[in-house]
């Protein structure tokens, strides 16, 4: 079949693989986009850290958590430009999308921009964001939040890294109430907020891995080119390897600790939670959000553009 420049242009956005391999990748999937990207996987040309890591937007990542450290939100506004983001006019934004969502607890950013606006009387959350645009001068984007609510004992903390880059909102639960306001419990929390935006985990343990997950992987790893003339096997061993490390890389209590690689974060928080003397703390949940992610910016050439203006 024909493979046309459009589906190497999107396979090539959605791998970061060079023009050749994602056309030979495609011709050998037949067209199907799902399948190319597989194949190319499984030949160590695409992976999903390439996808991930060429998006970009502008805006910030931010954080608000209720006094009790019981209620938190994370959220990601989005801008056009670094300098509109550093702004104390989009910053003020930022924080009062935060607080509204804290006090209100909308499901979505749907619902969200429907609620009457505790910023900008008589309006709704949606005039409240067109108003800001036309007082900002730029498009402004409300884009993704989560909110959290403690229901027994634990609490909830968040970290903000370079400036709103990347955002990590993460809940503990404890055996005790009293324990949730243990300095050295405090310290805990901190610490595994630091290590989900340092490391990236997708996963608390491999109890949330969903099967699909693993079964991708699996086949990812079975159709690789060094293992092709091994015996079934033998190829099968050494993929159930490969997926379980694979697999423990991508949960946040096996990680190895950010401030010391010799223990796992599971070995810490059974440290702390033996000096707390509450062997009930736990890792609840987390969300990590990186500036963003999964957004083409677009990218503009301005000898061009004058170039295109002087000849209209």
């Amino acid at each position: 079949m024909e493979i046309t420049a459009s589906q190497v242009k999107e396979l090539r956005e959605k791998t970061g693989a060079g023009m050749m391999d994602a056309k030979k990748a495609l011709v050998e999937a037949g067209g199907d986009m799902e399948k190319a990207a597989e194949i190319l996987r499984q030949k160590g040309i695409a992976t999903a850290e390439k996808k991930s890591g060429r998006t970009a937007a502008e805006g910030q990542v931010a954080s608000l958590i209720s006094d009790d450290r019981k209620t938190g939100v994370l959220v990601e506004v989005n801008c056009e430009t670094d300098f509109v983001a550093k702004g104390d006019a989009f910053q003020t934004m930022v924080s009062e999308v935060a607080q509204q969502i804290l006090e209100k607890a909308p499901a979505d950013v749907q619902e969200l921009l429907t609620l009457p606006s505790s910023f900008l009387a008589g309006s709704t959350v949606q005039q409240y964001v067109t108003d800001k645009i036309a007082a900002i001068k730029e498009n402004l984007n409300i884009r993704r939040f989560v909110r959290y609510q403690v229901a027994g004992n634990g609490a909830i903390h968040s970290y903000i890294h370079t400036g709103g880059k990347v955002g990590v909102l993460v809940e503990l639960k404890t055996g005790k109430a009293e324990t949730a306001n243990h300095e050295v419990f405090k310290q805990l929390i901190k610490d595994v907020a630091m290590q989900i935006a340092s490391a990236a985990p997708d996963f608390v343990s491999r109890a949330d891995i969903d099967p699909t997950v693993i079964e991708e992987e699996t086949r990812v790893e079975m159709g690789k080119e060094d293992l092709a003339n091994k015996p079934e096997d033998i190829r099968r061993k050494i993929v159930e390897g490969r997926v379980s490390k694979l697999l423990g890389q991508r949960c946040l209590i096996e990680q190895p600790f950010v401030k010391d690689p010799s223990q796992s974060v599971d070995d810490i928080i059974k440290n702390r939670a033996t000096e707390l003397g509450d062997m009930d703390i736990e890792v609840v949940r987390f969300t990590r959000y990186a500036l963003g992610e999964g957004i083409e910016k677009k990218e503009t050439n301005f000898a061009e553009e004058v170039a295109a203006a002087a000849r209209v």
